[in-house]
């Protein structure tokens, strides 16, 4: 976490000046999007996709005009589920602030024949290109614990939300089985690197991913964050024993 009077924050356990942070976090992706979505197959033998089919059941984009940002979304994974749950004339748009993410999305979405049901915009977080109370629902995935001031993100997730709207968040949690936790620990740290390694040519960015899981806070300090954003109802619920999390809020 930051506040506005701090300079410096964390990239994995090391700690980093706040303005450096975000290339930092660019060049880990620059170098995994094109194994992104194999190499989150290996590390959760697959239950990504789990996590991620209960979580974009959640956004209930039955009505007409509805209005969609999916945020760090850049391979596509939770808006294609989204638009293929949507009406023809939802308007679902896909924002992540790495290029090379946004150009595997951009080619599978022709691969799947959605193209036209999304639109791909590179920007930051923490700084939204949209009008204020445009959008009925915001997900996230896997993505606020790489914003350098998640403070901020959450308060531009709540500015561009329309009144009624939902904030939706997966993301890595604390696993809350005794026994579990310590065998997904010694996984996180010995394991995935090497896969890394292995598949991608390189251990250091999911060396990353890993630390960056450990740093990111508790579900339920999460969850007061969302609070303090302005969201109420909010809450959380843990998938897979806690090694996720899906945490929600709606804007009141």
């Amino acid at each position: 976490m930051t506040s506005d009077h701090e300079t410096s924050t964390h990239f994995g356990y090391s700690e980093v000046e706040l303005d450096e942070k975000q290339g930092l976090v660019d060049d880990v992706f620059h170098k995994v999007a094109r194994r992104y979505d194999i190499m989150n197959d290996l590390m959760s033998a697959g239950l990504h996709r789990l996590w991620k089919d209960e979580f974009a059941a959640k956004v209930r984009a039955r009505r007409e005009g509805f209005r969609h940002l999916d945020v760090a979304g850049g391979t596509g994974d939770i808006a294609f589920r989204i638009a293929k749950a949507s009406p023809a004339d939802a308007s679902i748009v896909v924002l992540d602030i790495n290029g090379d993410m946004l150009d595997v999305g951009r080619d599978r979405a022709n691969e799947r024949g959605l193209a036209d049901k999304l639109e791909f915009v590179q920007a930051n977080a923490e700084s939204l290109p949209f009008p204020d109370a445009h959008f009925d629902a915001y997900t996230i995935a896997f993505g606020i614990r790489n914003v350098p001031r998640i403070e901020v993100a959450l308060a531009e997730a709540f500015r561009v939300l329309k009144p009624g709207g939902r904030f939706l968040c997966l993301e890595f949690s604390q696993v809350a089985v005794p026994g579990l936790d310590k065998i997904y620990e010694a996984y996180s740290f010995n394991v995935i690197p090497a896969i890394g390694k292995l598949v991608a040519g390189d251990s250091e960015p999911y060396r990353y991913l890993v630390e960056s899981i450990r740093r990111f806070p508790r579900a339920e300090e999460f969850e007061r964050m969302i609070r303090r954003a302005g969201f109420r109802r909010t809450g959380f619920e843990r998938l897979t024993g806690g090694v996720v999390a899906i945490h929600s809020g709606w804007k009141l």
